[in-house]
């Protein structure tokens, strides 16, 4: 039995809009490999009148010709049309365009970078076609989705054949913590929130890996069949994403998210550890990483001023990227050989560590809880996000886990804690320490809030040092 559709409300509900409009929508889907965005799309036109198409996987041998041959025969699958075979795909768009031209429909080109990257005309054609054809029928939602952002943000989403055309973009996030605890509905009912969260600090909250969660198996469990033992769907994940998305130069972004696995960086410190030189390369090689969902771009910003500063740190958002390159590489010729011993996460070296890396980016993926936790609307939010102030004469350095700056004046200072025991009075120091070396203006009320899992010592409570200590283990209760 398959699994239900899990979560993706939001983005249902704002696909769902486009029913209103009285004239044809052009969309873009994107967002990293296994996200979800071909299964959302089948859910949103499961009521409707839907043609599927999706492009070849590229190796050496896939051509042109190929893709044309494969969309063709995918079109006489889902139509009834003989097969043809043609070389041109302006004759393939206009068979299909028969097919569309009345009612209800919704259309998907899937893997769209792979269907039209041998021909440099594909993307021409099918502008033309959506000129000329598709957009006629005033019912139609076309859609152009993709893992490779980088591709559809050189040649869609900038390109001046599309400008004016797209009515809607949309990027897939990882899904937030309250619908992957429903990859546990089915036996999970006791699990623990620390036993989901060791899962979670290697899957993400990516859907086709939760798909593989055996809610009945120990998260050790779990993470074994997953990630060491030959054959786990994880074992290999992470060469199949990276020759699809960056073939030639996979060794080069490979490189740079090793550097960063041990923690954010200035690019700055990124090129030092390379030993390379600040160039736009580099530079451009960050952005596709960012675009593609793997690492995120952390501005700091003025506190005085609210004001964004043009210091960022790059820090490696893919929980399962990071692990992969800690763990599951190093051991890759043992688990091929079958002769590696997974015992538990907490004997893999440095895990602590790096678990604290992993439910930071699970709490930040997960920030707009923290803000609802806190009482704190939308609108009155300056800035919120990771937060570093540089040393300097004046004032010694300062890096904050999570950082709020409201309008009203008020900083909430996030210290993120994952232990598998309750949380020391060691943390009072720390948070101290945070407060002594951050600047900030007068007038400005500090409150320093404990994000933790595993429960905190009554005399952290008691000592009312922090305004709010939230247990995050809370979203992945019932």
């Amino acid at each position: 039995m398959s699994l239900p559709f899990i979560g993706r409300q939001t983005e249902l509900q704002a696909l769902s809009k486009l029913f209103k409009k009285n004239v044809a929508s052009l969309v873009v889907v994107q967002g990293r490999r296994r996200i979800g965005k071909s299964r959302l799309i089948q859910e949103f036109a499961k009521k409707h009148t839907f043609y599927q198409f999706s492009g070849l996987p590229p190796t050496d041998e896939t051509t042109a010709q190929s893709q044309k041959n494969e969309f063709s025969r995918q079109l006489s699958m889902q139509t009834g049309l003989p097969e043809v075979y043609v070389d041109d795909w302006s004759k393939l768009f206009t068979l299909l365009a028969e097919k569309i031209k009345i009612g209800r429909i919704i259309v998907l080109f899937d893997e769209i970078s792979w269907m039209g990257s041998k021909d440099p005309d594909f993307l021409g054609k099918l502008k033309n076609a959506w000129d000329l054809h598709f957009k006629k029928n005033p019912k139609l939602i076309f859609i152009l989705c993709g893992s490779v952002s980088t591709w559809i943000d050189k040649n869609i989403l900038s390109s001046a054949g599309f400008l004016g055309r797209i009515s809607y973009r949309l990027t897939l996030q990882e899904l937030p913590l309250k619908d992957c605890n429903q990859f546990w509905s089915r036996g999970g009912s006791y699990v623990s929130s620390y036993e989901k969260l060791k899962v979670l600090s290697i899957t993400g909250g990516v859907p086709r890996y939760l798909e593989e969660i055996k809610p009945t198996l120990s998260a050790e469990e779990n993470i074994k069949d997953l990630c060491f033992v030959k054959g786990g769907p994880l074992v290999n994940e992470f060469n199949d994403i990276f020759s699809d998305l960056f073939s030639d130069r996979s060794s080069t972004y490979k490189k740079i998210i090793q550097t960063l696995s041990n923690g954010p960086m200035e690019i700055k410190d990124i090129c030092h550890s390379l030993k390379i030189t600040q160039t736009g390369f580099i530079s451009t090689c960050l952005e596709d990483l960012v675009k593609s969902g793997f690492i995120s771009r952390d501005y700091t910003w003025q506190i005085s001023s609210g004001d964004v500063s043009r210091l960022s740190h790059f820090r490696l958002s893919d929980n399962y990227i990071r692990f992969y390159l800690k763990y599951i590489d190093r051991a890759r010729l043992k688990i091929e050989n079958n002769e590696f011993a997974f015992k538990s996460l907490a004997s893999l070296p440095s895990w602590d560590i790096i678990m604290g890396l992993q439910f930071e980016n699970l709490v930040l993926s997960n920030r707009m809880y923290i803000k609802n936790y806190l009482g704190i609307k939308p609108e009155e939010v300056i800035a919120d996000n990771p937060f570093f102030q540089r040393k300097t004469n004046q004032y010694p350095g300062c890096q904050i886990d999570y950082l709020i700056q409201t309008k009203f004046g008020n900083l909430y200072i996030c210290e993120v804690k994952f232990s598998k025991h309750p949380i020391g009075k060691e943390v009072i120091k720390e948070g101290e320490q945070k407060l002594k070396s951050l600047s900030y203006p007068k007038g400005f009320s500090c409150r320093l809030v404990l994000i933790h899992v595993n429960g905190v010592h009554e005399d952290v409570i008691d000592s009312g040092f922090f305004a709010e200590v939230i247990d995050f283990g809370q979203l992945l209760t019932g």
